[in-house]
């Protein structure tokens, strides 16, 4: 399946905790490169993360970015320590029996004590590390997802000026052995025209010099397997974005030679048109996994 290293997704959640969000972006790049952006408290995820994304990404330069908006926190309830409390009511009943007071002490008092309150238990962490894990996956599925659509409308694109290069190299070789017998017939006009008489060894070893020179078979059936390859690997379940980078250098490389052979005007628009075909699945193909 072609995948596009190009993709964005988001994904947000509120919850007691305050607000999560997370972006996943990508573009193109040689190698995998994960870059990710988390506030301190949340480092402790990175390798889970990675994890993750490895079973989702083989190649591209991905950046995940979270951010931590915490609710307001509440202040921890204040709690009696009846232990220190009970140290004090047997304190003072002591010392009401030895001076014989009979008031009760002020509550105000009592609570201004030291140690008598205290701040009750804050209750469990307020770093959902959980919830952040969770919403990550989920982004992340939306983003292997857009790039999976992304590269069948790559691959379709692909697919598309395959067939236009197939067409054009079906030109060319319909149009060569024409060429050939053009230059044949103008050469033999030329003689006759200055009324040179040429031996027929000599006419015919110049004849096989120009056929040679104008032979573009061999890069037309280069073109030809190339673009089976091509074809081919589209419909690979595997990363192949480096085989079809190099599969278009190949497919240049053979315009190219068949432009510098070509010696009639509509060998060589075909082979400058297939020359753009070329690049503009270059372009294309930079951004396929």
């Amino acid at each position: 399946m072609i995948r596009s290293m190009t993709a964005y997704a988001r994904a947000e959640e509120q919850g007691p905790w305050g607000r999560l969000s997370w972006e996943l972006r990508s573009v193109n790049h040689r190698y995998l490169d994960l870059q990710f952006k988390l506030p301190e408290d949340f480092r402790a995820l990175e390798n889970e993360l990675r994890a993750a994304t490895l079973a989702h990404v083989a190649r591209g330069k991905v950046e995940a970015v979270l951010r931590f908006d915490p609710a307001p926190e509440t202040p921890a309830p204040l709690a009696l320590d009846e232990e220190r409390l009970r140290q004090l009511r047997v304190a003072l009943d002591a010392l009401n029996a030895a001076l014989g007071l009979m008031a009760p002490p002020e509550p105000m008092r009592v609570l201004a004590w030291p140690g008598v309150l205290r701040q009750g238990d804050p209750g469990e962490s307020r770093v959902p590390l959980a919830a952040a894990s969770a919403l990550f996956r989920a982004a992340l599925e939306d983003f292997a997802a857009t790039r999976r659509r992304e590269g069948e409308r790559t691959a379709a694109l692909l697919d598309e000026r395959v067939k236009a290069l197939a067409v054009l190299v079906e030109q060319v070789r319909v149009r060569a052995p024409q060429v050939r017998a053009s230059w044949h017939e103008r050469l033999q006009a030329r003689l006759k025209e200055f009324a040179v008489e040429v031996e027929a060894g000599r006419l015919a070893q110049e004849a096989a010099l120009a056929a040679q020179r104008l032979d573009v078979d061999e890069e037309l059936s280069r073109l030809a397997s190339h673009l089976t390859e091509v074809r081919a690997t589209l419909k690979r379940g595997e990363p192949v974005g480096r085989r079809l980078d190099f599969l278009m250098q190949e497919l240049n490389r053979e315009a190219n030679t068949l432009s510098s052979k070509s010696q009639d005007a509509e060998m060589t628009r075909c082979a400058v048109e297939m020359k753009v075909i070329i690049e503009q699945m270059r372009e294309q193909v930079q951004n396929i996994e």
